[in-house]
This record gives C-alpha cells, structure tokens and sequence, in this order.
C-alpha cells in the first residue's frame, strides 16, 4: 500500500492550484463586467479563515481542499439558470434595496453573452495556466530531446514485424512531424491496436512503414497499472537540450497545450468507441498517486534537500499544467452541473428569448449530477484496482 501521508501535500499543491485559478477565470470575467461578487471560496464547507475586500467580495479558506467557488449575487439556483418565475422574484428582491440601473450588475439579469463569458472563462484560465506553466518551465530549463533514433528493436515485437531495422531514424508519425523520440513515446501508448504510418530514413533512402502497436500491461510508481501501446523500439543514450527565448516558449507551451487537449480528445473518443477498456479511467486517488510519484521523480538525485524541494516543485508544475488542460476540457462537456451544461442552457435562451423551464432545468441538472456522480465512483474503483489497494486490505486480514 502506498504512503498515503506523503500523497496529500503535492495532490493538494496540484489540485488547489489548477481549481483556484478556473474559479479565477469566472471572477476575473464577472469583475470585467461589473457584476457584483458576494463571495470567493478556496475549498469547500466551512471556513476556516475569510475576510472582506473593498469591493465587499468575501474571500474565504475552506476546511475541505477538494474544490472552490465563485457566488454571484443572487446566483441561488443550483444550475446557474432560474426560470421566468425565479427571475421575477429575484428582480423584486433587488429593486428593493437598490435603483432599477443596478438591476444589470446582478449575474442572471446581466446579457446572455455575458454570462456565457463567464461560463467559458473558467475553462479558458485552466488553457492559459498550461500554457503559462509550459512557456515558463520551457522558457528557464528548455526541453530535452532524445534523437528519434531506433537503438534496439525486440525480436518478434510490432516493430519487428512492420520491418524496422536499429539506426532507423523516424521522420513523422501519420504526416506528424518527429523531432523527438519522447514524441514517439507520447503517440505510441495511446494508439494500441492501431496501425501508424511512419516515415524513416535509412542509409539516405526515405521509406514508409505501418505498424500496430499491442497492447500490454505497463506498471509504474506514478500511473499504477496501465493498458497502452507498445511497438519494442528503444531510444538512443544521448539527448541535447533545446533553449527557447520568451517568445519561443509561449508558443512552444501553446503548442504542448494543444497536444495535451488533443491526446485527450482522441483518447476519450476510443473510449467511447469501445477500442480501449474502460478499467483505464482514473480519478481523485490516480491524481494523488501521481503526484506523489512525480514529485518523488521530481527530487531524486538531488544532493540536499532543499534541492529535493525545489526539484518536486518544478516537477509538480508540470503535472499541474497537464492535469489543468484536463481540467479545462472536462468542464467544457455539456453536463448541466458543468460550465459546458450551463452554456447549452444559455445557447437556448439566446434562441428563444427566455430560460429553460424549472423542470427541465431540474431533470437535467438531475441527470447531469447523476453522469458526473457515477463516473467519480467508476473512476475511484478503477483506482483502487490500479494500486492494489483491495489486495492490500485483504492482507491486513489474512
């Protein structure tokens, strides 16, 4: 069984960053508007500590770590979209204490692309944190390269098969240009039981050659017990470090942002397809156990242990952007309990020049509670299957 004290200080670092910064999207955007805030929530349930700014926004630390908020004045309704009848109370509620001019400052009486803005802002402040947390680590420690050179290839592996020789240099992967082997590394796992098309070059001659990656069962200390892609190709020893100006780095972090997100896509797409097995979902204890992992990498080899440190720290800013795309992709889906819900709910009021109805707000924040609710428990199994935990527990006994 893993240590689980020294998950919780890097999960919490993770996922307090990539949290805070989406609700700061939505407050960034309602602030821009002029809205009125009433409160800004670090974590959930009680507070353990709050104050009032000048704006009179109330910002708070919640004892529980496993999430945030951001409360518009007025904004009581579950799914973020009242109905006619809610918003006709709430309008009274508001004349009352302030002149019919303030009446747009209050969250559900503010345009509809507003509220959209503020919907997408969460999700568009995840993308810019990846892309800033790229930019940044590509910008002061570059990024290491691997030639993509084939050093060894397993007898009777994919590789093997599809005809790969060792020197064989990769020149693209499906049209994708290969500029590193870690390229490789990132495609490959991903696309099992598909054939890749890939250019090489071998004694100045360009060929093309199609090989399907298996699938196997990898094990490691950070993604626990995996189901990917394997061809039986090794990586040449030697690397070279690649140095990016400023410029360079937001545009090479915009570019591992896109290919983040796009992995994503692709891989939940085969998953919805039925091409890879569903085991392979994790949730909050995979984010944990990686963290864990990542910052252990992050601080191996280092000579003391403020380097240590500082080593977890850096590798632990990678993880955050990564899980921060993630992040930003998932609240796009349309679950009504979601920022993607809420925008298909706005998308219909723009169209029919008034709310959804109570009811069929109801059943479908219901039924998106219910999506979102099962998937966590579906995921959490999946965890607890990866690390071994049952087998752990039925140790305790035995």
């Amino acid at each position: 069984m893993p240590d689980l004290v020294s998950w919780i200080l890097p999960f919490l670092f993770v996922l307090t960053l990539v949290i805070t910064v989406h609700e700061l999207g939505h407050y960034w955007a309602g602030r821009s508007f002029g809205l009125v805030i009433d409160c800004f929530s670090i974590g959930m349930g009680r507070a353990l500590f709050k104050w009032r700014d000048k704006q009179g926004v109330e910002w708070r630390i919640a004892w529980m770590p496993l999430g945030g908020y951001v409360r518009f004045a007025g904004d009581e309704n579950a799914a973020s979209v009242p109905d006619k009848e809610d918003l006709d109370e709430m309008k009274a509620k508001i004349l009352a204490h302030n002149p019919a001019s303030a009446l747009p400052r209050f969250y559900h009486f503010a345009p509809v692309w507003q509220r959209a803005t503020i919907a997408v802002a969460g999700p568009a402040a995840n993308f810019i944190l990846a892309i800033v947390l790229f930019a940044v680590l590509l910008g002061v420690f570059g990024e290491v390269r691997l030639p993509p050179t084939i050093t060894t290839v397993e007898a009777g592996s994919p590789a093997a098969q599809a005809g790969f020789l060792t020197g064989d240099r990769v020149r693209s992967m499906d049209g994708k240009p290969v500029t590193s082997f870690i390229d490789i590394a990132r495609y490959v796992p991903l696309r099992a039981n598909v054939p890749i098309t890939f250019t090489i070059e071998r004694g100045g001659k360009v060929l093309d050659l199609v090989a399907t990656p298996a699938m196997v069962v990898k094990i490691d200390d950070i993604s626990g017990r995996q189901k990917v892609g394997r061809l039986g190709i090794g990586p040449p020893n030697e690397y070279e470090r690649v140095r990016y100006n400023p410029i360079e780095a937001v545009g090479a972090g915009a570019r591992q942002t896109w290919n983040v997100l796009s992995s994503t896509f692709y891989y939940l797409g085969r998953l919805v397809r039925g091409e890879v097995p569903a085991d392979q979902l994790g949730g909050v204890i995979g984010i944990a156990k990686a963290s864990d992992g990542v910052a252990k990498l992050g601080a191996q080899g280092a000579p003391n242990t403020a380097m240590g440190v500082f080593g977890s720290f850096i590798a632990l800013l990678q993880l955050s952007a990564i899980l921060s795309v993630s992040v930003g992709f998932l609240n796009l889906l349309p679950i009504p309990v979601l920022d993607g819900g809420h925008l298909v709910f706005y998308a219909y009021e723009a169209v029919a020049r008034r709310p959804l109805a109570a009811n069929a707000q109801a059943v479908g924040y219901r039924l998106g509670l219910a999506l979102l609710l099962g998937f966590m428990l579906f995921a959490v199994w999946n965890d607890l299957q990866r690390y071994n935990v049952f087998n752990f527990l039925g140790g305790l006994f035995s």
